[in-house]
């Protein structure tokens, strides 16, 4: 079983109305060599989730860009943004990485181990992953930093992705391990409107 870690997960050896993408993060993409949603098919992730994070929903075209200077995400549908939520982003050391993903899992009440002690907290309202988690990014490498009150060291394969917190006063900072923050009632949102494989952009 794949346990979530808050900022990122180890493997268990342990506002409504449309408008158009803003500007600015409309010409960053093709700086990064990125294209926005419909454009081309982006690779990404191509990991497997556990039968259990499979969720089946019908394919939209859809696309996330997350801008991490602004600690802002936007949900676009067919390049036009559908829907925008504020987000906590990765601290310094252990930044929430930039480039092109990809959903690559979907799990509602997720399980938080402690990525130390490897003690796990069950889904409730203490839960440092919220109600929903989603994955969208995973290598193999680990991880090592300082997380604001000690040098944290994470070995095995670790992930990142968008998830709740019940701390809501750290939305909007950059104070995570990597993941993405949002407001549980958000992410709740969020998790409705994708489905494993939609792509994702993470913007500087």
């Amino acid at each position: 079983m794949r346990s979530q870690v808050a900022g990122l997960t180890r493997t268990a050896m342990a506002h409504l109305t449309p408008s158009l993408l803003p500007a600015l993060a409309l010409a960053l993409l093709p700086a990064l060599g990125l294209v926005p949603a419909g454009a081309a098919t982006i690779p990404g992730s191509a990991a497997s989730p556990s039968p259990a994070s499979a969720v089946s929903r019908p394919t939209v075209q859809r696309h996330l860009v997350l801008d991490r200077s602004a600690r802002r995400l936007l949900v676009l549908e067919a390049g036009r943004e559908l829907r925008r939520f504020p987000v906590a982003i990765g601290r310094p050391g252990w930044e929430t990485p930039v480039g092109q993903f990809r959903v690559i899992e979907l799990v509602a009440d997720p399980i938080w181990e402690h990525p130390a002690t490897g003690v796990h907290v069950p889904p409730g309202p203490a839960n440092p992953l919220g109600s929903r988690w989603i994955g969208f990014h995973r290598d193999c490498h680990g991880r090592r930093g300082f997380n604001g009150l000690e040098v944290l060291t994470v070995e095995g394969c670790v992930s990142a992705g968008f998830h709740g917190t019940p701390q809501r006063e750290s939305v909007g900072r950059a104070v995570s391990h990597g993941c993405v923050r949002l407001f549980d009632e958000h992410v709740r949102e969020l998790f409705d409107l994708v489905e494993l494989g939609t792509p994702v952009t993470v913007l500087p």
